[in-house]
């Protein structure tokens, strides 16, 4: 047992500041995305044509970005001649309405906090059932990482149970394939009201790059009323925290970079 507290004296203390302290995150990170339309010429459609899941649209003269569909992937930024395509360092993405997540210029509105009631509810502890409806288990993954020391999301409160009866709400991630529709539905009908749904990734949220495949259903929104979007593929675990402090009225916002 001695080298065990050794090396852990050694280690010494590995949990984020976040979000007493701005996350460091390496330079290769995708964060929000955007689209400087004045660099965009006149009926140049490239990066809407790139897009894989139809995220980005023109029409009206205005190009326009739905993060719920974005997969982040480079396929619009490498299209793009006019290098009007950028992705930025702010893991800030999730949002309460799924209009939200539409972008045609404006500043993405980020999460507001539960009602006053909800937060009393479930401010200071959060149970989670976490459902993978047809998941490639990237943002599973993700999830996980959140229990971890770096991350340790139960500081904040918040944790995952095995019982959708011991739960607050439920965490859906995937396209919610027709074999999983089923599952979804009953997990959701067994958690206790009220009750929460969050929707992680592009695929719980659009259907991700199944879209519009008869299997899947373009994820839970048409299934179950959600109360948070967090956009990404996968999103990174601190997209995801941030979102739940948000939802829980837990986080102070800062000016974005």
């Amino acid at each position: 047992m001695l080298p065990v507290f050794l090396a852990r004296l050694k280690q010494g203390h590995r949990t984020l500041p976040y979000p007493a302290e701005a996350p460091s995150l390496p330079d290769r990170f995708r964060g929000l995305p955007v689209i400087d339309a004045t660099k965009c010429p006149d009926g140049c459609q490239k990066c809407a044509e790139a897009c894989p899941t139809s995220a980005i649209t023109t029409a009206d003269g205005k190009v326009r970005l739905d993060l719920g569909r974005c997969l982040f992937c480079v396929d619009c930024l490498e299209a793009c001649p006019e290098g009007a395509v950028a992705y930025t360092q702010d893991h800030r993405l999730a949002t309460r309405t799924r209009e939200d997540l539409v972008l045609d210029g404006q500043t993405l509105k980020l999460a507001e906090s539960l009602d006053e009631k909800s937060r009393r509810l479930f401010g200071r502890s959060l149970k989670l059932r976490q459902v993978s409806a047809g998941g490639c288990n990237a943002c599973e993954a993700d999830l996980n990482v959140l229990g971890t020391v770096v991350f340790d999301l139960a500081r904040f409160g918040v944790q995952f149970v095995a019982s959708p009866r011991h739960a607050d709400g439920i965490v859906v991630t995937g396209a919610v394939s027709e074999n999983m529709r089923t599952a979804l539905l009953e997990t959701y009908a067994a958690v206790p009201a009220p009750k929460l749904v969050i929707a992680v990734g592009a695929c719980a949220i659009s259907g991700g790059p199944y879209i519009d495949n008869p299997e899947v259903h373009n994820g839970c929104g048409s299934l179950v009323p959600v109360d948070l979007y967090v956009p990404g593929c996968p999103p990174h675990p601190l997209t995801i925290l941030d979102g739940l402090l948000r939802l829980l009225g837990r986080l102070e916002d800062r000016p974005r970079s």
